[in-house]
């Protein structure tokens, strides 16, 4: 097995050997960086302590990111978060921390730091060092001393931290440490797991390890569950300790996604059973639930195996089928209770009917999408509420309306519940398509969209609607947009294209259920809700589809415009925190309407077959479009004729677009009181301002530092439509002070004549740079880099235009004179 090697190589060991021998010819600890300490000190610590640094010791690791933040229509990272170092049993398996200070700081002033990184990679012991030693703190009850201090000359064994870390995991027995500690998969690609991947694969292995076998792993969409599938897998597999594993999953796209990516490694010994052919002499197989049952026969397929065949299995998405405990998918897990069974999902459900906390048990581990945002590894995402007034006042026919057939339309007030299930409003579906049309005009008409309607009749229209807006697209192409629905095989052959970056169509799609799940749609940057959605679990699912970045392509955030109101789900403490279990488990349950009128993510019985829908395979049917009834003790769908009326009039009441604050909740109230409020929080007055503005050397680090508060001047500057400079922004908006326009600060400048003690070259520089300003603001003028592009390479090379001003130094001197002249007005 190839292991990665983390430092340099020998040249580099021979270095720190070099230091660490001859520590008299050294200069003061006091003048040493805390990169020298690092290099000096701390490493051949390690070297003495018998690590290996090749194998065992990784330098600055960055272990996120960094938080994308969402300026207008353009997008920064935030800054990664970086571990001094991190000591390692073996790739992939860590057991302590180290952060490092300069020999200024106390031995101990970084542990507190690295405890929260500790904690963050669920590691048992941290260690901070200055150079003159170590502190220890031990996390996992092995040692005496929960704290304590160490010479140089006494870091502890690789084999010392491993003892603490198995009493941290519970690992107690030599089989037991043997399965923890087996090594992960590498095909040389270079690819290593994710932080959060590499504790979901671990946790998993351990427990296993200890004897459970009922496990359940929640993971935001776009997290990479598969891939943590995969190394779960093969850790067992080559280990020995499981021989024969069953991945299932309820549609053919996740199927056959897994296959051609993260499971390809298993090669022949991996098979996908199609058509109910079992086929025994595999080790891996993959499955749909369908592809295992035979509703109308007498002998389902999975019973060809017997009931020890398999001894793990692993449950993909397991909040849909496999959740509801009366299920016919239940029956399969019932039947291989005796395997170890692993559930994924990225939205566990948890009601009063359906459980996966009561078959699995709680979560071992927990990512979710806003620390994946956090963290820097999933897409932010802005909010765009679109009320229209049929949805927001309700529409009442006027006496003697008639539908398009001719008939009576029933007199009482419709509202945004009947839009689309009931009754259909031609100019409302209109308005809709034309307000979709617009913001892609505005930001990129080629951004794969995704509708999300209430049925597949609703789909059709909204595809028709669409494309009549965009005519001129549609002319060159008609797959610009497509309706992807269970009914069209047309349609459901183009999903692979929607979700390949390098295919241009389709480019917007309208569906209904089809593609609220199992779709990795790696760029889409648009979702539309058009439906209305009450279920957590279907409005997580849909979410999901925009969290992906590809940033090769360009996608790394993107936008939700909610007609329905939808996006009130964000504000339940169900969207984003830890399932807990509601469901009662003892005791007949009594029908209530949830059972005879289901939630639109509630499983569908099939009426000819008596077993669930599938939305994919299995048949063409969508979720009803109608409540459903009970007949013989079956959930069947009693179609109802929907009624069809024109020449309403239907306009946008309102519309605000949200943002979401530094802790990753949207913001509820204005941007300008957000602001305000965050502003006054951090600089108390507008003379603490000043003091902080004027002092930074640089004034993108007072830009940043407000970015990381959640406060993004860009996103603030489109909501009070002014052309204001940051500085400005803040004076006017937070602090109730007058504004002046970037252009007109530079005008004054050039007015006041300042810098005509400067030849006519450098002069005609600090015009352009002026211009900058004007243009694009503050922070664009300190980068070096800005002297490349027009019109400043008309005027010479970043070199030459440097020496104008007798070398980079003055040149950064004049920087700091033009933003001191930007703002004297103040």
């Amino acid at each position: 097995m190839p292991y990665f090697c983390f430092l340099t190589g020998v040249n580099h060991i021979c270095k720190v050997w070099h230091h660490f021998t001859d520590q008299k010819q050294m200069s003061n600890k006091k003048d040493l960086s805390e990169r020298d300490i690092c290099t000096q000190f701390i490493l051949p610590a390690l070297v003495k302590a018998g690590w290996d640094v090749e194998k065992q010791v990784r330098e600055e690791v960055f272990f996120t990111d960094g938080r994308i933040f969402v300026k207008g229509n353009k997008t920064a990272r935030g800054k990664r978060k970086r571990a001094d170092f991190i000591l390692y049993l073996k790739p992939n398996i860590p057991i302590a921390v180290i952060e490092a200070k300069d020999n200024n700081h106390s031995v101990g002033a970084g542990l507190q730091q690295a405890l929260g990184y500790a904690e963050t990679l669920d590691v048992p012991v941290a260690f901070s060092s200055n150079g003159d030693g170590f502190v220890q703190h031990d996390r996992s009850g092995f040692s005496e001393q929960i704290e304590k201090e160490l010479s140089l000359d006494a870091f502890p064994s690789s084999a010392e931290l491993w003892k603490m870390y198995k009493r941290y995991k519970k690992i107690e027995t030599p089989r037991q440490e043997e399965i923890a500690s087996f090594d992960y998969f590498f095909d040389g690609s270079g690819r290593l797991p994710r932080y959060y991947q590499q504790i979901a694969i671990n946790r998993t292995v351990e427990v296993i390890a200890r004897g459970q076998n009922r496990i359940l792993l929640v993971m935001a969409t776009g997290t990479g569950k598969t891939y943590t599938a995969f190394q779960i897998i093969y850790r067992l597999w080559k280990n020995g300790h499981k021989k024969r594993i069953l991945f299932l999953a309820d549609r053919n796209v996740l199927i056959d996604q897994t296959r051609r990516n993260d499971f390809k490694h298993f090669k022949k010994k991996m098979t996908v059973i199609k058509k109910k052919k079992i086929d025994k002499a595999f080790e891996i197989y993959l499955a749909l639930y369908q592809g295992l049952t035979n509703y109308n026969e007498d002998k389902d397929a999975y019973k060809e195996f017997s009931r020890d065949f398999f001894d793990l299995v692993i449950v993909d998405e397991c909040h849909r089928g496999s959740a509801a405990a009366d299920s016919a998918w239940r029956a399969i897990l019932d039947y291989f209770r005796s395997a170890t069974h692993i559930g994924f999902t990225a939205t566990p459900r948890e009601t009063k009917e359906v459980s996966n906390i009561t078959y699995f048990g709680d979560p071992i581990y927990t990512y979710t999408l806003r620390q994946g945002i956090e963290d820097g590894f999933l897409a932010p995402y802005k909010v765009i509420r679109v009320g229209l007034n049929t949805d927001l006042e309700g529409w009442r026919p006027e006496a003697g309306k008639k539908d398009r057939d001719g008939n009576e339309v029933e007199d009482h007030v419709y509202n945004i519940k009947d839009f689309d299930r009931n009754l259909v409003i031609d100019e409302r579906t209109k308005l809709v398509a034309k307000r979709v049309s617009e913001y892609l005009r505005k930001t990129n008409r080629f951004d794969k969209t995704i509708v999300f309607c209430v049925d597949i009749e609703h789909a059709e229209r909204i595809r028709q609607a669409i494309a009549n807006e965009n005519a001129d697209v549609v002319r060159e192409n008609y797959k610009y947009v497509m309706r992807i629905t269970g009914d069209d095989e047309q349609g459901k052959r183009e999903v692979d294209n929607f979700i390949n970056p390098e295919e241009r169509y389709p480019v917007i799609t309208a569906t209904s259920k089809l593609m609220t799940t199992g779709v990795d749609a790696q760029t889409c940057k648009l979702i539309v809700l058009d439906s209305n959605i009450k279920s957590m679990t279907e409005f997580k699912q849909i979410i999901g589809r925009g969290t992906r970045i590809n940033e090769e392509y360009g996608k790394t955030f993107f936008a939700i415009m909610d007609f329905r109101n939808v996006t009130d789900l964000f504000a339940d403490p169900a969207f984003d925190g830890d399932p807990v279990m509601i469901k009662e488990v003892t005791g007949e349950q009594e029908l209530t309407d949830q059972d005879i009128y289901p939630e639109e993510d509630q499983e569908v019985i099939d009426p000819e077959t008596g077993q669930p829908v599938d939305f994919e395979e299995e048949t063409s049917v969508e979720y009803p479009t109608q409540p459903e009834i009970i007949q013989g003790g079956t959930i069947v769908s009693e179609p109802r004729q929907k009624v069809y009326v024109a020449g309403v009039d239907v306009s946008v009441l309102n519309e605000r677009v949200q943002h979401l604050d530094a802790d990753g909740k949207l913001i509820t109230e204005s941007l300008k009181d957000y602001t305000k409020k965050g502003i006054l929080q951090e600089f108390q007055s507008l003379d603490n301002f000043l003091a902080r503005w004027n002092g930074a050397h640089k004034k993108k680090a007072v830009i940043e530092e407000l970015e990381s508060q959640g406060i993004i001047p860009e996103n603030l500057m489109a909501e009070v439509k002014k052309d204001l400079d940051v500085f400005d922004l803040i004076c006017h908006i937070a602090l109730d002070m007058p504004a002046l326009t970037r252009r007109e600060r530079a005008e004054n400048i050039k007015k006041r004549n300042y810098f005509s003690k400067y030849g006519e070259k450098a002069r005609k520089v600090i015009d352009a740079l002026l211009d900058k300003y004007a243009d694009e603001g503050i922070e664009n003028i300190e980068d070096l880099t800005i002297l490349r592009i027009e019109p400043f390479n008309q005027i010479g090379t970043p070199t030459e235009i440097v020496q104008m001003f007798c070398g980079r130094d003055q040149y950064l001197h004049v920087i700091e004179e033009l933003e001191h002249e930007l703002y004297t007005a103040a």
